[in-house]
């Protein structure tokens, strides 16, 4: 597929085409953020809007220096949905549709984007538009593989854009205010955390080949990764079971608490990994496993473990999905947006409610809590202000999941460089480091 576009009649096309919504209503014509004062505006596009992308849309909404230009999809139902919502959402006009989001990168005037894709097409995504010269929010995992998250921070470190991932529970007061108390010693010397998350996920069924809906680009949805025929039980959520295209509960969900594990502990990369499961619940199509267990060694008398089970939702200290840290004198339980603090004779020391009354669904991603973090994300080009989530630092985190995936994959423990994250000794785990690319697809810097 061609990367020259004309810019000028594109962005007519734009200007007319994204009238087709019909009138908006009075109600969603004013927008309350319009009277704050502005310091710069700041121009986003946003890439994927099926799912997650729906609530980049709603916080960046909530930004008064942050306009929506662009609403990129290769679902054509998903650019007509996600046009309304930014409107309903306080846009003053609607955005550009777009279904190839390459055109929007020619965009001179676009200042950055906000990417909700599928996990393979996170790093190709942020690369080309690193190289048009934009910020990037990305999603998590940022990657599929641990070589393409080293190529992410080479990039971001060759073009010298802000990168935040979006795992933005970093971002949450309760959950910075945990980790003050564990790094000023609290429970004295941290020196294990576990980690989980549960839910009740359906069978996926024995998918069928299928004509692909008129609605859907399929060759620009997979993208860079190899062609597969398009089947009835793939979009647009369980592409995560398909090595193909997701990676997994680990990285799906996972990467939010093992980050949340590795901040605690204050660690960086492990000495060894283990981890076993498979698909116990169901037998489907579905490749990833359901029920999985990792631990994590770490240098100075540290670990991590974490639990995954995708299919049966019994929780854990009264969590479907948490961490917990464990120490010389005690445990802090780290509950959604608050904690709890407990000495070694169990009893509670402190509780720590959450310092908002929305309510925060611990197995989703905090959508109703994501503001401050694409604030810190737009902070960080305006003014500077430190990332909470770099990449080249949550890069740590995300390949604590790959390499979870990789020795499962493979059914063996991993010897880990601790300086590189590399794996040691391990020629067939190392095929699994990176992936192969639909021909003209691959990433570059």
């Amino acid at each position: 597929m061609s990367n020259s576009f004309n810019r000028r009649n594109f962005l007519k096309t734009m200007g007319t085409g994204t009238l087709g919504l019909g009138a908006v209503g009075p109600a969603f014509s004013f927008n309350i953020l319009s009277s704050y004062p502005l310091k710069n505006r700041y121009r986003v596009a946003v890439i994927g809007v099926n799912s997650r992308g729906s609530q980049h849309i709603q916080a960046l909404s909530k930004i008064p220096n942050v306009e929506i230009a662009y609403i990129c999809d290769v679902d054509s139902n998903a650019l007509a949905k996600g046009v309304e919502l930014a409107v309903k959402s306080g846009s003053t006009s609607p955005p550009a549709r777009v279904k190839d989001f390459r055109k929007a990168l020619e965009d001179t005037k676009l200042d950055a984007v906000s990417i909700a894709m599928p996990d393979h097409w996170h790093t190709p995504a942020a690369l080309l538009a690193l190289q048009a010269g934009k910020h990037v929010y990305i999603e998590k995992p940022g990657s599929h593989n641990p070589a393409e998250a080293e190529l992410l921070v080479e990039a971001t470190k060759k073009y010298g854009k802000v990168v935040q991932m979006g795992n933005q529970r970093r971002s949450w007061p309760r959950v910075q205010e945990a980790m003050k108390e564990l790094h000023s010693g609290t429970i004295g010397r941290v020196y294990y955390a576990r980690a989980w998350y549960t839910n009740s996920r359906k069978s996926i069924g024995y998918g069928n080949a299928a004509s692909v809906p008129e609605w859907l680009d399929f060759e620009l949805w997979q993208g860079p990764a190899p062609r597969a025929e398009f089947k009835d039980n793939l979009i647009h959520y369980n592409w995560h079971w398909f090595w193909n295209w997701g990676t997994g509960e680990i990285v799906n969900n996972g990467v939010h608490f093992l980050d949340l594990a590795r901040w605690g502990l204050q660690v960086d990369y492990p000495e060894k990994v283990y981890s076993s499961g498979g698909r116990y619940h169901f037998q489907d199509d579905w490749q990833t496993p359901d029920t999985q267990v990792a631990s994590y060694d770490f240098g100075d008398r540290k670990s991590i473990l974490w639990e995954g089970r995708s299919c049966n939702v019994r929780d854990i200290n009264g969590m479907g999905s948490g961490v917990s840290f464990h120490g010389e004198n005690g445990t802090l339980e780290l509950l959604n947006n608050s904690y709890k603090i407990f000495d070694n004779t169990n009893k509670l020391i402190k509780s720590a409610d959450p310092t908002s009354n929305i309510v925060v669904n611990q197995q989703g991603a905090g959508f109703d809590m994501d503001v401050d973090h694409f604030k810190n994300f737009i902070n960080a080009i305006d003014n500077g202000e430190s990332l909470i989530s770099p990449y080249p630092e949550i890069k740590k985190s995300v390949l604590l999941c790959h390499l979870g995936n990789i020795s499962y994959r493979t059914g063996r423990a991993l010897e880990i460089d601790p300086n590189s994250g590399r794996i040691l000794n391990d020629n067939a785990a190392m095929k699994l480091w990176g992936r192969e690319y639909e021909r003209g697809w691959e990433p570059k810097l």
